[in-house]
């Protein structure tokens, strides 16, 4: 074995910390990652909810409406007798005595309920005051990652200027493995929920530093967004496996099954970060970023923050409220609340990845408009549906506009940046993580409330009119101008991208000869 062998894998090593693929790739897998665990409990959280606290709950009722009975049994002998002769029936303790199990007879009280209410012919399951309570709950649930996300993410974007990308993306890591174990054995609402907003931790590292990483090693915009549309492919993939796997997974194995799943990949993820993005060193900006409330303030990026924000509220809407009323509309299993997921997970992989490059072709601006227009006509045929088969058509409507969105609008808040601010990408990916989860902190909070005042398809047009009504707002981000001081900066570092727009040429006589243009470089 030569002595250079050894050193083969450090080569390898050294050659991917440099390289701009492989830092996709462990952006692609983070995000892949927290999204399959962000919608992995879509199906599970109402169907468990249902059957610990509802169905528990009368379970824990007939016992104690039944204990009197073993002291019935060993009545004494003469009463048994006395019952088995008369015909008839004594009432002791309010139980059915032993006499009458030998005689077949039953007592005349009225009979109290089994353990578990038995599903109505229809097979739809009972309590349904219950469910309507359980919208708000599960919408809270839900809600809580992002409300935790839209707090600690201007946080995470400062801390990203300062020591750079890769510590806060391996401590992403770390939070969203502890989440996923604390999912696999919390058995009660309250650790469910303390769970659920300790991702929205992990879930602000991750995808603020993977964003911003990627913004600074593809500083080509047309390389960035193909980048951008690979990494919401990783996004979306998370998405489409996430609720079917997690249905699927919940009804044959059990609920803590995909969670550990999950947590394994997540160490995989963990070991792939610390091969190629060494999480020990820091690398800050070697310039200032432009402050938070200063990119606030401009309108153009408030324009794409917004289309992020209402074009995915309405899907954040949808993943509470949408298995409750199928439950009570529709009377599906369990297995079917997570599919119904699947048509707008995998049109959205689609519309990520294809719009990626479409986009930069045919206007990010026009793609995004397009998209929430798309979006608002999809929420509202959701209602029509009479079964699973009726959403397939809205649901992949859905999911293939959020796609258009989502890769239109995250490389133009890079490009902005680039156009009218400090090319530092923290912040601004901080400001479109926010926008994100606003969407997915309004939608489910809000979502139970209304479904429980108005009803499930008052909703989704409410929803759906928003996103039509918003939409031509995308129009102002067409040709959004430079500032003045960009522009100087622009023209010293680029001269020869500005030489054909001096004056000298614009104020040439008419006609101009054939040697004309020759002539004229001469003299420059």
């Amino acid at each position: 074995m030569s002595p250079a062998a050894p050193r083969v894998p450090w080569r390898w090593l050294a050659t991917g910390r440099v390289s701009r693929r492989l830092v996709l790739v462990v952006v692609f897998v983070a995000l892949l990652l927290d999204n399959m665990l962000l919608t992995v409990v879509v199906p599970i959280v109402p169907t468990f909810l249902y059957i610990t606290e509802y169905e528990g709950a009368n379970r824990s009722l007939a016992p104690a409406q039944t204990e009197p009975a073993p002291p019935a049994l060993k009545a004494p002998p003469f009463s048994s007798v006395f019952s088995y002769f008369d015909n008839t029936t004594l009432t002791v303790s309010g139980s059915t005595s032993a006499t009458e199990l030998v005689n077949g007879t039953e007592s005349s009280r009225p009979l109290q309920p089994p353990a578990s209410s038995p599903p109505s012919p229809s097979g739809c399951p009972e309590g349904k005051e219950f469910l309507a309570k359980e919208n708000i709950r599960v919408g809270l649930l839900f809600a809580s990652k992002a409300l935790v996300q839209l707090v600690v993410n201007p946080s995470v974007g400062l801390l990203t200027n300062r020591i750079g990308y890769h510590i806060p993306m391996f401590i992403g890591f770390i939070i969203m493995f502890l989440s996923t174990v604390m999912f696999a054995f919390s058995g009660t609402y309250t650790l469910l929920f303390i769970a659920r907003a300790l991702q929205g931790i992990g879930s602000s590292f991750s995808s603020v530093a993977g964003l911003g990483m990627l913004a600074s090693v593809y500083t080509d915009d047309f390389e960035r967004g193909n980048a951008m549309g690979i990494a919401l492919g990783g996004l979306a993939l998370g998405v489409l496996i996430g609720a079917p796997f997690g249905s699927v997974m919940y009804e044959f194995v059990g609920k803590s099954s995909p969670f550990l799943v999950l947590a394994f990949l997540a160490l995989l993820d963990g070991a792939l970060q610390l091969c190629i993005l060494q999480p020990s060193k820091i690398s800050p900006e070697s310039t200032r970023g432009t402050p938070v409330f200063t990119l606030l303030r401009d309108p153009y990026i408030l324009v794409a923050a917004g289309a992020l924000c209402f074009s995915n509220m309405g899907v954040a809407m949808l993943e509470p409220t949408l298995p409750i009323w199928m439950m009570q509309t529709m009377c599906s299993p369990k297995w079917q609340l997570g599919m119904a997921f699947l048509p707008a997970s995998i049109s959205y992989l689609i519309g990520t990845n294809l719009f990626g490059i479409l986009a930069n072709k045919m206007g990010r601006w026009l793609c995004s408009l397009i998209g929430m227009a798309v979006v608002g006509i999809s929420l509202l045929c959701v209602p029509l549906a009479k079964n699973i088969y009726g959403l397939i058509g809205p649901n992949g409507g859905l999911g293939f506009a959020i796609g258009m969105v989502d890769s239109s609008m995250m490389p133009i808040m890079g490009y902005l940046v680039d156009l009218r601010h400090t090319s530092v990408y923290g912040t601004v990916y901080a400001i479109a993580d926010v926008a994100f989860c606003m969407g997915f902190a309004i939608g489910p909070s809000t979502g139970g409330a209304i479904v429980r005042a108005v009803g499930f398809p008052w909703l989704m047009v409410i929803i759906g009119v928003i996103n039509i009504a918003y939409a031509p707002l995308c129009w102002y981000l067409r040709n959004p101008p430079a500032k003045e001081e960009k522009i100087a900066i622009l023209s010293q570092e680029c001269p020869m991208q500005t030489k054909s727009y001096t004056t000298q040429k614009t104020l040439r006589e008419f006609p101009l000869a054939d040697d004309s243009d020759v002539e004229a470089e001469n003299v420059e």
